[in-house]
């Protein structure tokens, strides 16, 4: 298996050290904590990463 490109989220502020990390396959979109490499990864359909950017995006916080 090819080694995953991470990026920076866009979701991710500019501000501190609290940002997540995305990467993509053909088959799913998986997401980690930036500070925490070697950790546990959260794996989304790309249909379930879409609704919740979408929804993210748009919800108040």
């Amino acid at each position: 298996m090819a080694e995953l490109a991470w990026f920076k989220s866009s979701y991710s502020g500019n501000e501190g050290t609290e940002c997540v990390e995305v990467a993509e396959t053909t088959s799913a979109i998986l997401v980690r904590d930036s500070k925490d490499k070697s950790g546990p990864h959260l794996t989304f359909t790309p249909d379930s990463w879409q609704a919740f950017t979408t929804y993210a995006t748009t919800a108040e916080v």
